[in-house]
């Protein structure tokens, strides 16, 4: 089944690690084959990175779209998570599914798992300021 993506003017997407802008006009396209994509609205620029978590969800991203370096990747997310469950052990029942879904090829699914773990740490620091 081919995934549907409708684009709106001039968002990116990254499809199977090309970087991808559309013009000025909506489009819509249809991916045939499993490659990764990840839309603008789910990408996290390096310099954007500012707290250990976004930086677990920047080695997710590469995680999902750079197969080539997967292991090199991977090592760095394992002990980025281990750093944070370090300083925050209440982070732990937010990264163990994320080790789950990695461990099983789950790329994707821990990129969006990440996510919560993005808001966890915000409610933390929230309290810490």
């Amino acid at each position: 089944m081919a995934l549907r993506l409708k684009l709106k003017p001039n968002e990116r997407v990254i499809i199977g690690g090309a970087v991808v802008r559309n013009g000025r006009s909506r489009v819509e396209l249809l991916i045939d084959n499993e490659v990764p994509v990840l839309r603008e609205a789910d990408i996290l620029s390096p310099g954007a990175v500012r707290t250990p978590c976004e930086r677990i969800y920047l080695v997710l991203q590469l995680v999902y779209v750079d197969a080539e370096q997967v292991s090199k990747h991977l090592t760095t997310l394992h002990s980025l998570m281990a750093d944070v469950l370090k300083v925050a052990p209440s982070c732990r029942r937010l990264i163990e599914p994320i080790e789950q879904q990695v461990s099983e090829g789950r790329f994707y699914q821990a990129l969006k798992s990440a996510r919560s773990l993005i808001d966890h740490e915000r409610e933390l620091m929230a309290h810490v300021q």
